[in-house]
């Protein structure tokens, strides 16, 4: 995936050390986090309802929930009295980087599991299945189900995301010459439209569903409803850890098993939330479903459809 480029080959710069080692010393970060007595968890700041900060400016969401429930679980295994958690904002251009490279342990977010993504990283249990959809201004006419409408236009993305891939792959096989601008987070994504720099963003249906229920002007913005792709998410581990993978994989399943999982998410989606408290009355997807009745680390969006 040639968009993915630059934020692969920095994130192979930033691990090499890292990559280099794996080979002489087979630790694992579970060593680490026992001996500092630390985990650290990378977040992005406005992905609501995933990641996001609150009004005390506190790391919130349905994925920081999860692995805080996985810190939980890593404190009880390694039989540590206590376990701080330290939290570690993050963009989409450098999640992986900052995984791979050892200053994060886990990326709790809303990044997808892609098949090219594990050559450098790895993924949990499957946590939520996305849509990549398009988002849009009402008072624009433009058909939110339809790429070609935007052809010629731009459309907002996440720098080093799969949602700026998708559409500006099915741009070039179609011919749209849509010019896809790059940002750092879903609020700026949203912002672009807002203010006309952008006819839509391309970005998961979570995520605009949060972003038009929170912007006060709901009726304003037009969400598509025909998904361009399927995305399933998980919380992003090191890759080459099989000790660390099989204990934060076991914390993840004892959610999805136990029901538990069921719980966050009406938490998060069906419920009110921080710092509007707006309820984005959002069921779960029968993709999701099936996921959690069949869980996976599999990063082909085949195996969620």
């Amino acid at each position: 995936m040639k968009p993915l480029s630059l934020l692969t080959t920095a994130a192979l710069i930033a691990g090499f050390g890292l990559v280099a080692g794996a080979h002489a010393d087979t630790s694992s970060r579970l060593d680490r986090i026992k001996q500092s007595g630390t985990i650290s968890l990378g977040y992005p700041t406005s992905s609501l309802p995933f990641a996001y900060l609150d009004n005390e400016q506190k790391p919130v969401g349905y994925s920081v929930e999860i692995c805080q429930h996985i810190a939980d679980h890593l404190k009880t295994a390694l039989g540590m009295p206590t376990l701080n958690i330290r939290y570690v904002p993050v963009t989409s251009a450098t999640r992986l980087p900052l995984l791979t490279n050892g200053t994060i342990d886990l990326e709790c977010g809303n990044t997808t599991n892609t098949i090219e993504r594990h050559k450098f990283v790895s993924f949990s249990p499957t946590t939520f299945v996305a849509k990549v959809v398009l988002l849009a201004r009402k008072d624009s006419g433009l058909n939110a189900n339809d790429p070609a409408a935007f052809s010629g236009k731009t459309i907002s993305s996440l720098a080093g995301g799969l949602d700026f891939q998708v559409i500006q792959q099915i741009s070039n096989q179609q011919h749209l010459n849509i010019a896809v601008l790059p940002v750092n987070d879903a609020a700026s994504s949203f912002l672009s439209v807002k203010t006309g720099r952008a006819a839509a963003v391309s970005t998961d249906d979570g995520i605009a569903y949060g972003l038009v229920a929170t912007s006060g002007q709901a009726q304003d913005y037009v969400i598509g409803t025909k998904p361009m792709m399927v995305a399933p998410y998980g919380i992003v581990e090191p890759k080459d850890d099989p000790r660390f993978k099989q204990a934060v994989d076991g914390a993840v399943l004892d959610l999805i098993k136990s029901k538990q999982i069921y719980a966050i998410y009406d938490k998060w989606f069906n419920s009110p939330v921080p710092p509007a408290n707006i309820n984005l009355k959002y069921p779960m997807s029968a993709e999701l479903k099936h996921a959690f009745e069949h869980p996976s680390d599999s990063g082909d969006p085949t195996v969620y459809q």
